[in-house]
């Protein structure tokens, strides 16, 4: 992407460096659709590691993960050739218009995002930081910086887009045409994978027992001993249930998302065997779809320097978007140009 291509629309998304490895739900329900959109969009790819820090991080392990975090999507098919890859506190613009947008959000409005209420219940009040409150404001001004049309997100997210767009039109309004309303790209619901020892809650970093995870740089022993150990149930027929055999069901989800292969060819195949059988093949599938990403992964973390040759290189490509966007929104509000 060494100049836009006016004949695709952009697109921005992200992730949190908020742990040492992507899970694979990361990986089937954004990745797998990131690398895809790559050739239909102006695709800008971020870590957003301002985001990070409205929790306590420890310095040293945020910038690690940032790295390992690059180095995954590296692997598992973002192109830096093709796509912006990059590390949005290497992009000035991003803290600079959520400034701009902070001053046009309600406080009632930023009061009513469910994250923050959740979050916040959890920690305490008094222990919730203000970025942790004007988090979507600082999405929104990731998002808008970019003018994209599309924005893939997950359902969870859809509050926070909606946002996006209030304060996109409200801004417009105000101020004049300024950004594009970018429209949600909701990603697949096939895409949704439930934890392995819970299976009616989605796949998460934040899991209470780390065996429901499957991690990208999970070696392949660890992937094998997880799956063997999914919960699942007593009655031992491999059919998709949602009600009433979530484990199951989240395990043929899974082969399922990684072969391409459907759920009732899936009952089919496996019609008469037992769960060992599923979970010893699945296994193997789950080990040949991210083992090569785990391994490049580690290969592209040993080379450092180039990891972060590339991330600058995004970073420049996207500055050069952010910062046009920027000038006419800081010249709009009344700002004078230095």
């Amino acid at each position: 992407m060494s100049s836009l291509d006016n004949s695709k629309p952009n697109l921005l998304s992200g992730m949190q460096p908020s742990a040492s490895s992507l899970h694979l739900g990361n990986y089937l329900g954004a990745l797998v659709n990131w690398v895809a959109m790559q050739k239909d969009f102006n695709a800008f790819y971020c870590i957003v590691d301002l985001h990070a820090i409205t929790v306590p991080q420890d310095p040293f392990e945020l910038r690690a993960n940032t790295r390992r975090t690059a180095a995954q999507y590296i692997a598992a098919g973002i192109d830096p050739a093709h796509s912006a890859l990059f590390i949005q506190s290497q992009v000035p613009a991003h803290a600079q218009l959520a400034w701009v947008l902070n001053c046009i959000t309600g406080f009632g409005e930023a009061s009513r995002m469910t994250q923050f209420k959740d979050k916040s219940q959890k920690a305490g009040a008094e222990s919730a930081s203000v970025g942790l409150f004007t988090y979507p404001i600082l999405q929104a001004a990731d998002i808008l910086l970019y003018q994209p049309k599309a924005v893939p997100v997950g359902e969870d997210q859809r509050q926070h887009l909606e946002l996006t767009r209030d304060l996109a039109e409200r801004f417009n309004t105000r101020f004049g045409e300024t950004f594009v309303m970018p429209q949600a790209h909701i990603l697949k619901e096939t895409a949704k994978i439930y934890d392995l020892q819970v299976p009616t809650a989605k796949m998460s970093k934040s899991a209470a027992d780390p065996k429901g995870l499957i991690n990208i740089m999970d070696d392949n022993s660890s992937i094998t001993k997880k799956i063997k150990s999914a919960v699942t149930d007593t009655d031992g027929v491999i059919k998709a249930d949602a009600v009433n055999k979530p484990g199951v069901t989240n395990l043929l989800g899974i082969y399922s998302a990684i072969t391409g292969e459907s759920v009732l060819s899936l009952e089919d195949r496996f019609a008469g065997a037992g769960y060992g059988v599923l979970k010893t093949e699945l296994a193997e599938v789950v080990i040949a779809a991210i083992g090569p990403i785990r391994d490049r992964a580690n290969e592209l973390m040993s080379e450092e320097t180039e990891l972060d040759r590339l991330l600058a290189l995004g970073a420049d490509k996207a500055n050069a978007v952010a910062e046009a966007t920027l000038a006419k929104v800081y010249e709009r509000v009344g700002f004078i140009k230095r």
